[in-house]
């Protein structure tokens, strides 16, 4: 049996990881851990009132999943990485955490399943990487969409010819603003439409072109009071000339749509990244006057990444597929930073 803790007692790692988790054999909850103030706002002689008022309530937060699904509560994300009850470690931090707390974890003979994006930048995507494979631990990076069945289901259609030659795609993740404090509007944290949205667009892309696409152009917006990039676009290709469109921002009407434009027909999905749990989803296609809609198949994306993820653990073979993944998804990542001036 596969011990896993929690580090950081975060929104989406109690209404999304734990509730999955239970559905997943052979691997069970040991633990979470809520931060010190150190580990939080640096090391320091003393901190603010505020500051304190934090970490105390991240505790708070911390006892409720023992109190539902019972483990042990770590004083701090070091303890829980040290610790020898734990197995691996879920990572559902802010981005600019992921890199120094999977290295910790990895350093420590923990396997880790870390929220996307890995980390921000390539060069540590790879150290994770080479540090995994030395230790023999598994590196998955929780891009859960991935694994839903939808999306096999729909490059089966495209396969077959249900809409001809395919020769453009288009795919569109944005959403309204969020809240002020909201993580995603803080440079510091790795905020960005880039890392959160933008992530998702890009390795669908690559998905759609069977992992043989090139990014040929890339723009983004900035929020200037934020110092961040809002929203963005991009062009990948491969070297046949079929061409994925991407488009994403968290300053938009909600959109989480794909179209794939063939020769004899054209198919939409409106809810191609974010199906949940129970969720029926359709696709329509359109050819001429006639339209048809499809009704594709449910599945819960997060049980199906920790799924994943306990394969990593078990095989090499997966755990490379994991491992270079991870990277292709970081290169991808900053070249767009690169062509986009970000």
């Amino acid at each position: 049996m596969i011990r896993i803790g929690v580090i950081c007692p975060s929104e989406i790692a109690l209404r999304r990881f734990m509730p999955a988790l239970q559905k997943v054999a052979g691997i069970e909850f040991a633990g979470i851990a809520s931060s010190t103030a150190e580990e939080r706002f640096g090391a320091r002689d003393s901190y603010t009132e505020k500051e304190e008022e934090i970490i105390a309530n991240d505790f708070k937060k911390a006892e409720v999943f023992i109190e539902q699904y019972g483990g042990k509560l770590y004083s701090s994300y070091t303890e829980i990485c040290e610790s020898d009850e734990i197995d691996a470690i879920y990572i559902p931090l802010p981005p600019a955490l992921h890199f120094r707390w999977a290295k910790y974890a990895l350093e420590h003979g923990k396997h880790v399943f870390v929220e996307k994006p890995s980390t921000l930048y390539a060069a540590d995507s790879k150290e994770l990487a080479e540090l995994a494979l030395e230790k023999g631990l598994a590196l998955h990076e929780n891009y859960m969409f991935a694994f839903h069945k939808q999306l096999e289901e729909i490059h089966q259609m495209i396969e077959n010819g249900d809409i001809g030659d395919v020769r453009l795609y288009r795919v569109s993740f944005g959403f309204p603003r969020r809240p002020a404090g909201d993580f995603r509007y803080m440079k510091a944290l790795g905020g960005g439409a880039l890392n959160d949205c933008g992530g998702y667009t890009l390795k669908y892309a690559d998905m759609l072109l069977n992992h043989k696409g090139k990014l040929l152009a890339a723009t983004s917006c900035a929020d200037k009071q934020a110092d961040v990039d809002i929203s963005g676009a991009a062009l990948m290709a491969d070297e046949n000339g079929v061409t994925v469109q991407i488009a994403f921002g968290m300053e938009n009407e909600y959109k989480c749509e794909l179209e794939a434009w063939g020769s004899t027909g054209t198919l939409y999905h409106g809810r191609i990244l974010t199906a949940p749990a129970g969720f029926v989803p359709n696709c329509t296609i359109k050819r001429g006057q006639e339209v048809e809609t499809i009704t594709l198949s449910e599945d819960d994306t997060f049980m199906s990444s920790i799924q994943y993820f306990t394969e990593c653990i078990e095989k090499e073979e997966v755990r490379a597929e994991s491992r270079n993944a991870i990277i292709k998804q970081a290169e991808f990542v900053d070249e767009f930073r690169a062509l986009a001036g970000l």
